[in-house]
């Protein structure tokens, strides 16, 4: 495991970021801000192809290259977003990503970014978040679901939800230049949050918020639990009991 601040100051640090159709780009931006503030770091991000592409919204982004392009990483970073399932039997990507995991010193997934990386065999035998609606299906890439913010397992970072990959960022900056420089981008960004609501997690909001996502996001739920079934297959996990 990499303990706080642990790569010299004077060693430059690479870090990239999955850019893909569909996903959610604070999932990719979010922690994005975070890394371009990293003293004697690159922060470049990585196309399927070296063509812009379009998240969630209706954002579009500009990889700097294709996978091809990108060098070894110091840092990979897995954002998630619906696009995300359209890629779960990418088997091209997933060589990519466990070519660069095994020379990475972090691998950094955010929300369902943490299902890509399952599909590519990185969770076995792992503690891990993802986004709420989802953390059920993390036993069947072989992870222990953790109900956290940022769980953090060796070298590997998973953010759960959207916002929470700043949070994630924030660790993964203190990991790599220790815990002053980590604080020091907390406060140049001013990231305090004070939301209006406390209605961030499933365990705090109405009953009646939790079901209206759930119902919102049920038919993607149900698709990706049938692909998290053919994963666990592929990868000769055992389905979990009760599921």
């Amino acid at each position: 495991m990499i303990s706080e601040g642990q790569i010299p100051a004077d060693t430059p640090i690479e870090i990239g970021s999955l850019l893909f159709e569909g996903l959610d780009q604070i999932d990719l931006t979010g922690p994005f801000e975070v890394f371009t503030r990293l003293p004697n770091a690159r922060a470049r991000l990585y196309g399927l192809t070296a063509t812009p592409v379009t998240d969630a919204g209706g954002l579009q982004l500009v990889p700097n290259g294709s996978l091809l392009d990108a060098p070894q990483l110091d840092v990979l970073h897995i954002p998630g977003g619906p696009g995300q399932e359209a890629l779960m039997h990418d088997e091209a990507l997933f060589h990519w990503i466990r070519r660069q995991a095994e020379g990475a010193k972090i691998v950094f997934s955010v929300c369902t970014g943490a299902l890509l990386c399952g599909a590519a065999g990185l969770l076995q035998g792992r503690k891990a978040t993802t986004y709420w609606t989802v953390q059920h299906l993390l036993p069947f890439f072989g992870a222990t679901p953790l109900d956290s913010r940022v769980a953090v397992d060796g070298n590997l970072v998973c953010a759960g939800g959207v916002t929470s990959g700043i949070d994630g960022a924030l660790q993964v900056a203190a990991m790599l230049r220790g815990r002053e420089a980590a604080e020091t981008i907390q406060l140049a960004m001013q990231y305090d949050p004070e939301p209006p609501f406390d209605t961030g997690s499933p365990g705090k909001a109405p009953q009646a918020v939790v079901e209206a996502v759930r119902k919102a996001t049920a038919a993607l739920t149900a698709r990706r639990e049938t692909t998290a079934r053919e994963v666990a297959h592929r990868l000769g996990i055992a389905t979990p009991s009760g599921t």
